[in-house]
């Protein structure tokens, strides 16, 4: 799956496959499969928050990061914690205060781009869930290679060889970066071409986010 732009960028991303209402017990499910990778995702709520941890204004939301093998990790909850930054930007949580909502993200299978493959999979999961969002988001992976080449949405081994690994969150209105996560050295000019990069990659996950929805909804198919 190509992506060719006028600034001379050609973004490749391994193939998707989305299943969503995949789990009869959460209130929303999805699978998603980015090349190898393959994430299950479970939302739960709006339901009965804990008085400790209630919020007045809006839902208290709760990310949990299940490992294929062994406990979770300072890993995982790094990874949590940017799972659950882009999920409250985009969720318009002020229409239920004093609830939780909970995402259970399962990992199936992890070759490459596992922060990416979380946030599609919550995303798909919270559209099934029909719970209010401000926009969608995508999550885009970008690895920096040894000669500066830039590999988007990397397997594992390309993640091992590279230099630099940068996962964005993007929204679907405006193309802006609700989250970033980074790892090695990399210049601010590698930063720009690896934001703009994930821009124009978010464009043809969306287009598939569309496609899947359409596929589930349509009456012909």
């Amino acid at each position: 799956m190509e992506v060719c732009s006028s600034d001379g960028f050609n973004v490749t991303l391994r193939e998707f496959g989305c299943e969503q209402c995949l789990l009869s017990r959460p209130d929303g499910s999805s699978s998603f499969i980015q090349g190898d990778t393959s994430v299950l995702a479970a939302v739960y709520g709006p339901a009965e928050v804990k008085v400790s941890k209630e919020i007045y204004d809006r839902a208290t939301l709760e990310v949990v990061i299940q490992t294929k093998v062994g406990l979770p990790s300072v890993k995982e909850r790094s990874q949590e914690q940017c799972v659950r930054e882009t999920c409250e930007a985009s969720l318009l949580s002020s229409l239920h205060p004093r609830s939780s909502l909970t995402l259970i993200l399962q990992v199936l299978h992890n070759d490459g781009s596992l922060l990416s493959c979380f946030l599609n999979a919550a995303c798909m999961a919270f559209m099934d869930a029909g719970l209010p969002m401000s926009c969608l988001f995508c999550g885009v992976t970008c690895a920096i290679a040894r000669d500066g080449q830039v590999i988007t949405d990397p397997t594992a081994t390309q993640e091992k060889e590279s230099r630099a690994l940068l996962t964005f969150a993007i929204d679907s209105t405006e193309q802006k970066v609700l989250m970033s996560s980074t790892k090695g050295s990399f210049s601010v000019h590698e930063l720009q071409e690896c934001i703009a990069i994930s821009q124009m990659a978010s464009e043809k996950i969306f287009q598939f986010y569309r496609e899947s929805v359409q596929r589930r909804y349509s009456k012909t198919l």
